[in-house]
């Protein structure tokens, strides 16, 4: 967290340093369009040129509306793992990012991530792998938007295999982390 207020701290006055170098001057030329005077956002005050510009067709999402279903249905509730990996692989982005959105937009919404393993490697290997997973989801949700007040990791390690087998199969289907409402 400390990493993501520094980067940010260091963007944000990047781009004040860059506005402050800025050499174009106001009084070069650039007519001033008042808004009040001229609400049809036809040409610029006073030019006489009568063009006209057209108003933005770019709708305004109320984030707070956003579905938690929705999402669920879009994108599921379940992001998988290569074996012995923690990494979050590109396809499970979408669904990181719409569930970052969703607790963004509604701070009173928890969920918890469960983290889990297929059934090779020892009980507390596979305890800490599940752990692993889950603080990787977590932080991506939150990197996304979210708070840590409203996210819980838990593991169940290879406890809760979402698949009975013991084959490729069985294991890829068991070597997740799934999103819950709290």
């Amino acid at each position: 967290m400390k990493l993501i207020r520094t980067s940010l701290c260091a963007v944000l006055v990047g781009a004040w340093l860059a506005g402050c170098g800025s050499s174009v001057k106001l009084d070069e030329g650039a007519p001033v369009v008042d808004a009040k005077a001229n609400p049809a956002g036809s040409g610029a005050a006073g030019s006489g040129s009568g063009a006209t510009t057209s108003q933005s067709q770019v709708a305004t999402v109320d984030a707070s509306k956003i579905d938690a279903n929705a999402a669920a249905s879009r994108f599921g509730r379940v992001v998988y793992f290569d074996f012995d990996s923690y990494a979050i692989k590109d396809e499970f982005r979408p669904l990181i990012e719409s569930y970052g959105r969703l607790l963004a937009s509604n701070k009173s919404k928890k969920m918890v991530v469960e983290g889990n393993t297929d059934e090779r490697g020892g009980r507390e290997y596979n305890l800490a792998l599940g752990q692993r997973r889950a603080d990787a989801v977590v932080k991506a949700l939150e990197l996304m938007g979210a708070s840590d007040r409203q996210l819980e990791a838990v593991s169940f390690g290879e406890e809760r295999p979402a698949v009975d087998g013991h084959d490729e199969v069985a294991w890829a289907k068991n070597r997740r982390a799934e999103l819950k409402d709290r």
